[in-house]
């Protein structure tokens, strides 16, 4: 729950410097008082400089776009990022893998007020930062308009992907774990969009970067059959999770027996894609 400094403050500054170097560094790892959380790097037009300003913040999953709150950790005021878009709604987010392009929407009312209780039932801190302010803390929805992979080795970018999936099952698990006898309506968002996202991964590497590995690679086309083959099973577990969320009380023992499950069978399939595909994709033009 990060925002930016307010103009002056050197070492609120220097913090953020730091923390954007680790993330970029790092394909969006950060540690330190950041370990395990959902952070993303968060670049507005300056509303009086013109200049671009960027900003490490939490955000929330929500399906196909994210929300961050403009909290100012309780401050008086908003913060300065939130000036900025509102002025600009054109913004970038870095989420150590891809670089989107996203349209920022202040939401309001009914849907800004349902948002808000959601992030508070999954991290009761929000409300704590609320009470603290006279302001009503803005909450904001990134709305992704398009956007391109971090500049590197296709290999060395399939890894960065990889990472990301484990880091954000890493963080569902520990969610679920926490979420005491109910399962919040954030926590149901934040396991679906994970499966979702693993869903599209696995589509896009079926339907594009497979076929290509098998043209340019015909030795591996035993490597490229048994991966499909995983991508099916995967996708079983996938379903079998959502029929868990689907019901109007999942149970969480239930939702992390079947997240564990697939926690399992996935971090097998991605050592043995690693193991046999980063070395030729790191050999190929991207």
């Amino acid at each position: 729950m990060t925002d930016e400094h307010t103009p002056g403050h050197a070492d609120a500054a220097d913090f953020n410097t730091a923390v954007i170097e680790e993330f970029r560094a790092n394909n969006g790892r950060v540690g330190g008082m950041f370990e395990g959380a959902r952070l993303a790097l968060l670049t507005t037009t300056g509303a009086r400089s013109g200049e671009p300003r960027t900003v490490p913040v939490a955000y929330l999953p929500d399906g196909g776009r994210s929300v961050v709150i403009a909290s100012a950790g309780g401050g008086p005021r908003h913060p300065a990022w939130f000036h900025n878009l509102r002025a600009d709604p054109r913004v970038t987010v870095e989420n150590g893998v891809f670089t989107v392009e996203c349209d920022a929407v202040v939401l309001e009312g009914e849907e800004r007020d349902a948002v808000f209780a959601r992030a508070v039932e999954a991290d009761p801190g929000w409300a704590e930062y609320q009470a603290m302010t006279e302001r009503t803390i803005p909450v904001v929805a990134l709305e992704p308009v398009g956007g391109e992979a971090v500049e590197q080795r296709p290999g060395q970018g399939l890894l960065a992907v990889h990472d990301a999936f484990r880091r954000e099952l890493a963080i569902v698990r520990d969610e679920i774990a926490r979420s005491g006898p109910g399962l919040g309506a954030q926590l149901r968002i934040n396991c679906l969009t994970v499966c979702q996202g693993l869903a599209h991964h696995h589509t896009m590497e079926d339907t594009g970067m497979f076929p290509v590995i098998a043209q340019a690679r015909p030795e591996l086309a035993g490597v490229v059959a048994r991966l499909g083959e995983e991508h099916k099973r995967v996708d079983t577990l996938l379903e079998q999770l959502r029929s868990q969320l689907d019901g109007t009380a999942p149970d969480p023992a239930a939702v992390q027996a079947e997240v564990e499950r697939l926690t399992a069978e996935l971090e097998a399939h991605l050592a043995y894609e690693e193991e046999q595909l980063v070395p030729i994709l790191d050999t190929m033009t991207p």
